[in-house]
């Protein structure tokens, strides 16, 4: 069954499988961990490998606009759904 009203839904609806995943977390040492907490991460989902591993490229490189001495302290990891990803 279809959604009637889809221009009224704040996201588009999930209709293909994403098993391939970024998680984006902070080192231990992190003082912005006091903010978030210590356990924070967010993950990242998205239907192919190729994206994946184009849109973690992006994440990790170093943006123009930082300053010289700035250095990002996120930690990337590469996650997966197994069961969607092998189509269990």
């Amino acid at each position: 069954m279809g959604i009637n009203q889809a221009h009224n839904l704040r996201a588009p609806p999930i209709e293909k499988l994403r098993p391939y995943g970024v998680r984006v977390s902070l080192p231990s040492g992190d003082p912005l961990r006091k903010l978030l907490g210590p356990q924070w991460s967010r993950v990242h989902w998205y239907a192919t490998r190729e994206e994946r591993d184009t849109a973690l490229e992006e994440m990790q490189r170093r943006h123009e606009y930082s300053r010289a001495g700035d250095r990002p302290s996120l930690i990337f990891q590469k996650v997966e759904k197994l069961a969607e990803s092998r189509g269990l």
